[in-house]
């Protein structure tokens, strides 16, 4: 088959750009002719920055160029010379063509039909505050075949837009990217997160529940790491360790320096850093959020209720206890869990999907 994707920006650190990177990279290695295509990134009004000004977060950054999970993959790929939308002049003629953001589906639901069967690739519930949320709700009433990561997308878009025939892709890891040894826990118990102050990220819930269990556990130590600094109104606890973007092989051994990894987000369409954790042989301590609940049942990490940090905090402190052996035991569980499903497999899958989209 030939199958483009539409990006919304190449040049990103985002765990889907990364995801749907890793994806493309398979079905290409199953012989699929993949091209990737991006606008290039549309420089902030002058309305925005002085709407940025005014609410004390300074100057929005902007350059065409930058980091990107996709910079070491050989895909072939294209970014255009224009800002948004991407149009028909813009990707080839092709058997299918994946929107894979709420706004490249608007500029996918518009290319014509010699362009490809119109898929939509669905990584989270995009109805954030910051984003134009009835424009993206819209999206998901559009006429594309929808691919969603988890069991929650799956019921989402069946509960709230009454779409039944959507077809579940799970993520996996890069095991070559994410892995580690076997070990004992550390000298000095350690837990760690992911750092954001975006409140859907739920880091006060991971904070809180860090600030309860050092009560019990007073040498208790945090690493995290984020694509920007900790801000002010959500800050760090004193002796805390953290890693500003840190470079992406550093990343595997950041997951392994810790006991435990908090996963505090109220909603999300994934969850990628508890798999990225548990194939560092990284026990989780998670709400049921994204892919949670299928990644962490049966022993093989923690589920703690929501808006729960009293709980979450036991959680910590339990695994923090642990024998030697009943944790090396539940390392061992996660990292099982972790290898069980690769990319590959998740090729297979799409593959699957989309030929019998080809042959309705």
């Amino acid at each position: 088959m030939k199958i483009t994707f539409v990006m919304a920006n190449w040049k990103s650190l985002a765990g889907g750009v990364q995801s749907t990177g890793d994806l493309a990279y398979h079905l290409q290695k199953r012989g699929h002719e993949v091209y990737m295509v991006s606008p290039q990134k549309r420089r902030p009004s002058g309305l925005q920055q002085v709407k940025s000004l005014l609410k004390g977060k300074g100057l929005i950054p902007w350059k065409r160029t930058g980091p990107s999970h996709l910079d070491n993959l050989d895909l072939p790929r294209r970014i255009l010379d224009h800002p948004p939308p991407v149009t028909d002049a813009d990707i080839p003629d092709a058997d299918i063509v994946i929107a894979t953001w709420w706004e490249t589906a608007e500029w996918v639901a518009n290319l014509s039909p010699s362009k490809g069967a119109k898929v939509y690739m669905i990584r989270h519930h995009e109805t954030h505050d910051y984003l134009p949320k009835e424009r993206v709700a819209a999206t998901y009433r559009l006429p594309l075949h929808k691919i969603v990561i988890s069991q929650w997308l799956v019921d989402v878009m069946d509960k709230e837009y009454g779409d039944q025939n959507v077809s579940l892709v799970p993520n996996s890891v890069d095991f070559k990217k994410y892995y580690a040894e076997p070990r004992k826990k550390q000298t000095v118990p350690t837990v760690g997160m992911l750092y954001s102050p975006l409140y859907w990220k739920g880091c006060d819930i991971s904070l809180k529940a860090f600030a309860l269990a050092s009560e019990q556990i007073p040498n208790l130590k945090l690493v995290c790491f984020g694509t920007k600094p900790p801000v002010p109104e959500l800050p760090l606890p004193p002796r805390s360790e953290f890693f500003c973007q840190p470079p992406q092989d550093q990343i595997k051994d950041i997951y392994a320096s810790c006991d435990a990894w908090l996963f505090g987000s109220r909603f999300e369409g994934f969850g990628r850093p508890i798999l990225e954790a548990m194939a560092c042989r990284t026990p989780v301590i998670g709400v049921p959020s994204g892919a949670a609940p299928e990644l962490l049942s049966d022993g093989i990490g923690i589920l703690v209720k929501p808006e729960d940090p009293e709980e979450m905090a036991e959680a910590i402190v339990k695994i923090c206890q642990m024998s030697q052996e009943q944790w090396g035991q539940m390392s061992e569980r996660a990292y099982t869990k972790a290898i069980s499903y690769t990319w590959d497999d998740a090729a297979l899958l799409c593959e699957q999907v989309l030929e019998k989209l080809l042959r309705s």
